[in-house]
């Protein structure tokens, strides 16, 4: 059964209580951190996250709000001991700014840092980014400024699909990521250049197919249920707000 947790919920300017978004996919060999704009490493506590069963971290894109946190997070699991190799994922761009970003901090000299696999995925719609006997993602290029992901998350034991649209316009890619899913995560920022408002997400989430909209990556300022409301005016399945520390178990 895989479990998909809220880590964080905000767009790029957080709350308080509110995080940058930024989630975890759980089964029962893997654990898959994606992005990594706050440091998650007091979420996994309070969830009793075994830091060495972090496998794969996936970067959706290089903005501060996403991969900020990574050499923090990464540090933190060397200074408590880790030793399991870590996968990272991303475009080819993404890779790469994010070893820059490392070697900033010039982690090679850390004594005894663990492995850090770096894989880059294709430009091309519906590539793989992990491909295990439990859990499947593919991910797909979507309309930000920069080169940005949607994924594909699929539970390869129970067959449940959760879509996340990462930030982005409305675009085809989505709805394609997103074709019967059980669960589309999809950014609420609002209607402007690289994002979507409540109403258009809904709109994705009808095209897809999916059976459950959550909304995500959105202003914390927002009157209450005003965003649920947009979107569920539209969408025909069950709106949700994202709250950090929400969690959906997908069996």
């Amino acid at each position: 059964m895989m479990h998909m947790v809220v880590l964080g919920s905000a767009n790029a300017v957080p709350q308080a209580g509110q995080e940058n978004t930024h989630l975890l996919a759980r089964t029962s060999e893997r654990s898959v951190l994606i992005d990594c704009g706050d440091n998650p490493i007091t979420h996994f506590q309070k969830m009793q996250v075994d830091l060495d069963r972090l496998t794969d971290l996936v970067l959706t894109h290089f903005h501060p709000d996403h991969v900020a946190a990574m050499p923090l997070l990464l540090m933190d699991m060397w200074l408590v001991g880790r030793k399991s190799p870590l996968r990272v994922h991303g475009l080819e761009p993404v890779i790469e700014r994010a070893k820059a970003l490392m070697d900033l901090f010039e982690y090679n000299n850390w004594p005894g840092f663990y492995p850090l696999e770096y894989h880059c995925v294709s430009g091309e719609e519906m590539s793989v980014v992990i491909d295990e006997p439990d859990i499947r993602v593919l991910g797909s290029p979507v309309r930000h400024m920069i080169p940005t992901m949607g994924l594909r998350i699929e539970d390869q034991v129970t067959q449940k699909v959760v879509a996340y649209s990462c930030d982005t316009e409305p675009c085809p890619q989505v709805v394609r990521l997103g074709k019967d899913a059980d669960l589309l995560i999809h950014e609420a920022t609002g209607k402007s250049l690289g994002h979507s408002s409540p109403a258009q997400a809904a709109e994705i989430a009808n095209q897809a197919g999916a059976r459950e909209l959550c909304l995500i990556h959105y202003p914390g300022d927002s009157p209450n249920g005003a965003l649920t409301a947009e979107a569920a005016a539209i969408f025909k399945g069950s709106v949700i707000l994202a709250r950090d520390l929400m969690e959906f178990h997908l069996a």
